[in-house]
């Protein structure tokens, strides 16, 4: 089965999951969207109106604010893929609970094993606790780390921009560096060949 084939067969999954109570509560599912072979993937926190009901991630005002930064940045949206922890929308747009979080835990690794990003961008601080479980997105927004691999960068929601005005140029300024954080984090990190990944020749500005 191919990749493509197989992120299919998870969002038919997520179409019939009934793991948490959010599944009736949800216009439609929200399992991600984007290229099987993207290098960077951006994982947000769940649905919010538009999303559930378009059935696409990050298609509200968020989501606008997110395209003009990746294309800020010299990317479309077209060429990453979006997700979120959670895949059905959380009444009244409330946080995501750690047991709705953990019922759909497995289609996100799944979606993270198949596509392999070259690096993770998580927005806001639900999707940054799976890798920083302990630490304060004011603390460490913007920093590029590695695990196993993989470029890890914690970054602010782009609604936390839009909600609190006062972060809009630090959200910004963080999405400016997004390509030179990978960038360097990957440089730094133990090569798997004495080639540079073709992966990394792919990134458009690299």
């Amino acid at each position: 089965m191919s990749t493509s084939d197989s992120l299919e067969k998870i969002a038919h999954e997520v179409a019939t999951c009934t793991r948490c109570p959010l599944h009736s509560t949800r216009t439609n599912p929200v399992p991600g969207e984007g290229p099987s072979n993207a290098q960077i993937m951006f994982i947000g926190e769940g649905p919010g109106f538009h999303e559930d009901r378009q059935g696409r991630p990050f298609v509200g005002a968020s989501g606008d604010f997110l395209t003009e930064m990746l294309n800020d940045i010299g990317l479309q949206r077209e060429e990453v893929f979006i997700a979120n922890v959670v895949k059905c929308r959380p009444p009244g747009n409330r946080d995501p609970e750690p047991a709705e979080i953990k019922a759909c835990r497995e289609y996100l690794d799944r979606q993270i094993a198949l596509i392999n990003p070259r690096a993770i961008v998580t927005l806001g601080r639900f999707s940054m606790a799976r890798w920083f479980p302990d630490a304060r997105i004011s603390q460490i927004h913007g920093k590029a780390h590695t695990f196993d691999g993989r470029v890890v960068v914690p970054f602010f929601h782009p609604a936390a921009a839009l909600h609190q005005p006062s972060l809009r140029q630090t959200v910004m300024d963080d999405f400016r560096k997004l390509l030179t954080l990978i960038q360097t984090a990957a440089e730094n990190q133990p090569a798997d060949s004495d080639d540079e990944p073709e992966d990394l020749q792919q990134l458009s500005l690299f």
